[in-house]
């Protein structure tokens, strides 16, 4: 049977549609960007967090990646509350600054970023360097307040690991032991800079006027991290409370600064 040329047009044009149609939602997947939920397992229970992804991604290249550390405020299991407060606000300002993915996991109540909850930290981290083409060689590190304290603790149990880090207001001894430290004791900073290694580079912010963590913890680390002869960088807000954060996130050369750093290699220039 002949099919007339006006037939056979239709049935062309129907077939492009069905193709585009079936094609465009899993595109659409591809592509994807902006503040985007995950969940993960680990060790049997289920945890939400989230994956920031650059308008520009594009699975063509390898991407660096961040994970982020939030305060002991924004602990729970929404999965949603940690990208308010601290580099997730400063994405949203202005996210043309951030040409990386950043992973932001969320971590429980009443725990800190230690034992289960580290282990959460980093398998969120895997998963989304797999997930969205993490470059291994470019994986940063950086948190506040007790997030600062998580950086310090996760750049020490896994030396090596990350190419940069910036701890925001954190520490290594919890603040009323902090406070009752003679000054004359720096063993405990000492030996967690040595975990970390001198080949770390580290910039660490703190506000001079803190009432929560003693801006003594980030000057002594900075002393434990300067004697090890690496990179660091030390800033200090004069009159600024707890809320560092905001200023250390605001910083035109911090980006820059941790981008431009990579592991097992020279850094990026």
């Amino acid at each position: 049977m002949r099919v007339s040329s006006k037939k056979l047009m239709l049935l062309l044009v129907l077939a492009v549609i069905a193709i585009s149609v079936t094609s465009v939602p899993a595109e659409a997947r591809k592509t994807q960007t902006g503040f985007l939920d995950r969940t993960i397992t680990v060790a049997g229970t289920e945890y939400k967090y989230q994956v920031f992804v650059p308008d520009t991604w594009t699975k063509k290249q390898k991407w660096p990646v961040i994970l982020f550390l939030h305060g002991a405020g924004e602990r729970g299991d929404d999965g949603l509350v940690q990208t308010q407060v601290g580099i997730g606000r400063a994405i949203r300002m202005d996210r043309s600054r951030f040409p990386a993915v950043v992973v932001m996991p969320q971590c429980r109540k009443n725990v800190w970023w230690s034992d289960s909850m580290a282990d959460l930290a980093m398998k969120s981290l895997e998963a989304a360097t797999k997930e969205f083409h993490g470059d291994a060689q470019r994986t940063y590190l950086t948190g506040l307040s007790m997030g600062g304290y998580g950086t310090w603790y996760l750049a020490g149990k896994y030396p090596g690991k990350f190419a940069a880090i910036a701890p925001i207001c954190g520490g290594i001894l919890v603040p009323d032991m902090a406070r009752a430290q003679s000054p004359d004791d720096s063993a405990p900073y000492t030996e967690a800079a040595k975990k970390i290694g001198g080949k770390t580079p580290v910039w660490i912010f703190h506000g001079g006027d803190d009432p929560v963590v003693p801006v003594t913890e980030s000057r002594r680390m900075n002393d434990a991290m300067k004697a090890l002869g690496g990179e660091e960088h030390y800033t200090e807000y004069p009159g600024v409370g707890h809320n560092s954060w905001d200023n250390a996130y605001a910083e035109a050369e911090l980006l820059s600064w941790m981008l431009s750093k990579a592991t097992g290699a020279s850094s990026c220039k």
